[in-house]
């Protein structure tokens, strides 16, 4: 019996890096996983991936998350077939483009801002009833560093990641008294496609990789896990 045997949990992001990892772990650990990503072979890897250690074959849902109007289907979409979710990991992010406010181009500012913030109050909407159906709901936002004092030339990925953050402190407050918590992770340092985007003279190789950071994901997402509204840092940034 894992840890999490018996409990269902979205991913989203999960066709690579973290969300890959994290989806991967808490399979491991006995969770039925619902994938998302907009990846068809990320997707496919991953329930490859689970299935060769004889974990529970995921859900694969091949989604983009800018499609914000599209995504207020998810929730009823996924209680045709389950009457409610235990674990939310918010992990899919966008990066757009490094470069001033000044000259950047607002159709990427729009679409970052739309899957780091916007797409987050759709799913909250959406999966709220599945989570408060839960004995025991666990959110999980990513966030980064970049939603601290002010970058120059991080732009949208900064604005976005700031007000996921305060998204995420507003439902939990709203949760004080039900069975939802809700917990804000700034991975930090980690060997991922996005962090090789934005320091692309950085040596990936001296960074942990995503497998690296689980446990802090799995230990948000266990039952005896009962703070509410806090954000952990697990690498310096």
């Amino acid at each position: 019996m894992g840890i999490l045997e018996g409990k269902i949990a979205l991913v989203t992001g999960a066709s690579r890096g973290i969300g890959y990892a994290v989806a991967k772990a808490y399979a491991k650990e006995g969770a039925q996983v619902i994938a998302l990503a907009r990846t068809v072979s990320g997707l496919e890897k991953l329930d490859d991936e689970i299935k060769s250690f004889g974990g529970k074959s995921p859900v694969l849902m091949p989604f983009d998350l800018s499609n914000i109007d599209e995504l207020e289907n998810l929730g009823p979409t996924i209680a045709s077939r389950f009457d409610h979710i235990d674990i939310f990991v918010s992990n899919a992010g966008a990066l757009g483009t490094m470069g001033s406010l000044a000259r950047s181009k607002m159709k990427i500012s729009e679409d970052v801002i739309k899957v780091n913030l916007l797409s987050n109050f759709q799913l909250i909407r959406t999966l709220d009833p599945l989570l408060q159906n839960s004995d025991a709901g666990r959110v999980i936002f990513v966030s980064s560093g970049a939603a601290h004092g002010a970058r120059a030339n991080w732009g949208a990925y900064s604005v976005s990641k700031a007000g996921l953050e305060q998204l995420a402190y507003v439902y939990a407050a709203e949760n004080e008294t039900t069975n939802v918590n809700v917990s804000i992770v700034d991975p930090g340092r980690v060997r991922t496609k996005m962090r090789a985007d934005a320091y692309p003279g950085e040596d990936p190789m001296e960074r942990p990789e995503p497998d690296e950071i689980v446990g802090k994901f799995i230990e948000l997402a266990k039952d005896d896990f009962v703070e509410n509204g806090k954000i952990y840092n697990v690498y310096s940034n």
